[in-house]
């Protein structure tokens, strides 16, 4: 299995730990990740908003480049993944904004007529990988821990990884393969403020404190993410959230494919989990 690989900024940075699951997860599952050569930022959420041509433009360069390496391109970070996805669909349906985008790539000798495939890594791995050759892989089951699955909002609506906007079940689906038990989490798309912690801390600290006393409520041991700025939010605020509120959370958060390299018998620090604000030092060593 070969793909296209976009990691995006964040893992790149604050989302390291994420980068070297990923690496780790996708060599266990014979999935080769060809990162795009050149690539750019896709603008994040936030540059969408300013400026709608421009980051077509961004996202739409970033396909191209996926065009020299494979059909199906693969990215870990949920914003990139709307990004992407977004620009395939806004360039198939409206044709005076293609070819404004067509005009900046032209630019730099190039064009985009379609052709590639964006999957959210998760996607990737359920989808391609598939169960058998992830329970093939699975040397330590995470027998007993509860885990809330959180999507975001990202990867559910409007360009979701499966048909279920509200209800998605993808990851739900996965922690249940390598032996973990997923919680009851109403609050599983629900948006955790994003990049507002930078702009209306308050609204985001509000919307964090939200999801991480709804995974208590239902005795979740720690939170699965799928996005790097949902990580950031929900791991490294929880104690101005708890200044904020009077509350006392200390629930790691960490990625889905954190939880898996557990699983598949991988060194907790190796996959990143050490670098968790949060420490997930005690959940990752029961199962050594």
């Amino acid at each position: 299995m070969r793909y296209a690989y976009y990691p995006g900024c964040s893992l790149e940075a604050t989302g390291r730990p994420y980068e070297k699951s990923v690496s780790a997860v996708a060599d266990a599952l014979g999935m080769e990740l060809l990162e795009l050569e050149d690539w750019n930022c896709c603008g994040a959420t936030a540059y969408m908003s300013v400026n709608e041509i421009l980051s077509f433009c961004l996202s739409a360069r970033n396909l191209c480049q996926a065009l020299k390496t494979g059909d199906t391109l693969v990215t870990p970070c949920s914003a990139c993944y709307t990004n992407l996805r977004k620009t395939e669909s806004y360039m198939s349906e409206f044709p005076e904004m293609k070819k404004k985008v067509d005009e900046a790539l032209a630019e730099a000798g190039l064009r985009y007529d379609g052709g590639v495939v964006t999957k959210h890594f998760l996607q990737a791995v359920m989808e391609d990988a598939g169960v058998d050759r992830i329970v093939s892989r699975i040397k330590r089951p995470l027998t007993g821990l509860r885990v809330a699955p959180y999507y975001g909002c990202q990867i559910a609506r409007p360009y979701g990884i499966e048909d279920d906007s509200d209800n998605p079940t993808m990851l739900d689906r996965l922690l249940t393969l390598i032996g973990a038990t997923p919680t009851y989490y109403p609050m599983k798309t629900v948006c955790c403020g994003g990049s507002l912690m930078g702009t209306r801390e308050d609204v985001a600290l509000r919307l964090c404190r939200n999801l991480l006393m709804c995974a208590e409520q239902y005795d979740a041991q720690c939170i699965a993410v799928t996005c790097p700025l949902c990580q950031l939010n929900l791991d490294a605020y929880q104690n101005a959230i708890n200044k904020a509120y009077g509350t006392r959370f200390n629930l790691p958060v960490v990625y889905f494919t954190q939880l898996m390299g557990i699983a598949f018998g991988m060194d907790w620090k190796g996959v990143g989990l050490r670098e968790c604000i949060v420490p997930a030092k005690a959940m990752a060593e029961q199962f050594a």
